[in-house]
């Protein structure tokens, strides 16, 4: 007790905070919160990206033994670069989106979302039982199997139920029965270790795990173009390949306690459908078009048109919202976009409100672009398909700077 009093009466400068940013020799990497200093270097090893909590209470105990300190009293609440304006403005509003109910599930909603999904997987047998290899089971089994990805999202989310255990155990019965892993990163605690990082620093390089593909198959963004042209990437392959290493070990404990229900996942689906379509046509319908190609196009499209086309660089440090702003866009509401995106084309809302439940981001949208019109942040919004032709242009203009940069830098 009287160490931890010792550890509360340590005051600290943001200068100091800022050395202790984890990026040197020294494990310390420090954090404020309500002007309390905690040290979460090592537990951040253990908690990368942390899970979604609606807990309070759990947060606030594990960070009372991380505790090392406050700010002395003649230093700000918030760092010189934040806008603090901004942020008091957005816990105002995350104060009334809490009492206006809209963090709380619609169970309704959910139940005819699984009900839709089930009904989807039952006809396609039914059409395959009776009619016999057709077109039309494929394209089902093939909207089934998007559509219960989008309902994985809502479940990691912690967003269809209101316990987080009862959304984590379900997101990982339906994604290693009802959902077909079609890669490692679709593991349900692999997607749950890069997913959180993802929402914690979006479009942030060597913070967003969505961005290691830089520029190990092609650059995103214009500093980052720029870099890989004129030959400054050498660290960054270095701190690429030992964040692989780090992540493969990782997966390598996952696999372990998911493999079991991936194998039910796939005895189940054989027994399904072998016996009606024989195992060659199984193969190339099931495991081939739909899981390798389709699926995956369908999901890197809509995932994508969201973030490819907003600002990607190196960690500003700019404060939590404005990061999530930059990096984030809409796609306008119709009854198709948010069936077709799982209401992800309410990307602002998702990232501002990571546990919402989708049906009430249209609820949240006009609160949240008030907020954006008054602090002078643009709030993006656009077709479905100049969403789409936005990640090519996107695409077009990082190679056109690498280019730029190879034959004039």
């Amino acid at each position: 007790v009287e160490e931890e009093g010792a550890m509360e009466g340590c005051l600290f400068t943001w200068e100091e905070i800022r050395i202790h940013n984890g990026r040197g020799q020294g494990q310390e990497q420090w954090l404020v919160i309500d002007r309390k200093v905690y040290d979460v270097g090592r537990f951040s090893k253990r908690h990368p990206g942390g899970t979604f909590h609606n807990d309070k209470s759990l947060v606030e105990r594990y960070l009372k033994s991380l505790l090392i300190g406050e700010l002395a009293p003649d230093q700000p609440s918030f760092e010189s670069n934040k806008k603090k304006a901004l942020l008091e403005d957005f816990r105002e509003l995350r104060c009334s989106v809490e009492k206006m109910g809209l963090l709380r599930p619609n169970y309704s909603f959910f139940f005819l979302i699984f009900l839709h999904l089930l009904v989807l997987d039952v006809a396609s047998w039914l059409v395959v039982w009776h009619f016999g290899i057709s077109f039309v089971p494929f394209v089902d089994s093939f909207v089934f199997q998007i559509q219960m990805g989008w309902f994985q999202h809502d479940l990691g989310h912690c967003s269809v139920l209101r316990k987080p255990k009862w959304n984590r155990l379900l997101h990982f019965v339906v994604m290693n029965i009802l959902k077909v892993v079609a890669s490692w990163r679709e593991y349900p605690s692999w997607w749950t270790h890069l997913h959180n990082q993802h929402h914690a620093k979006p479009n942030c390089f060597r913070k967003d795990p969505d961005l290691n593909m830089h520029p190990l198959l092609f650059s995103l963004g214009k500093t980052l173009s720029v870099e890989v042209s004129m030959g400054m990437f050498g660290e960054t392959k270095i701190l690429l390949t030992e964040s692989y290493t780090h992540h493969i070990f990782i997966l390598f404990c996952f696999v372990v306690q998911d493999l079991f229900l991936i194998v039910s996942f796939n005895i189940r689906v054989c027994l399904m459908y072998i016996p009606l379509m024989g195992f060659n046509n199984f193969m190339k319908c099931f495991c081939v078009y739909l899981c390798r190609y389709l699926e995956s196009t369908w999901f890197i499209w809509v995932s994508q048109m969201n973030h490819i086309p907003m600002d990607i660089d190196y960690d500003k440090n700019e404060d939590w919202v404005s990061t999530q702003l930059h990096a984030t866009c809409n796609v306008n509401q119709s009854l198709f976009n948010d069936w077709f995106t799982g209401h992800l084309n309410f990307q602002i809302e998702h990232h501002l409100f990571p546990t919402m439940p989708r049906h009430n981001y249209c609820k949240v949208a006009p609160l949240v672009r008030a907020l954006c019109d008054k602090h002078g942040i643009e709030y993006k919004s656009k077709s479905l398909l100049t969403a789409f032709s936005d990640i090519l242009h996107s695409l077009k203009d990082s190679g056109e700077h690498w280019l730029e940069a190879y034959l004039h830098g």
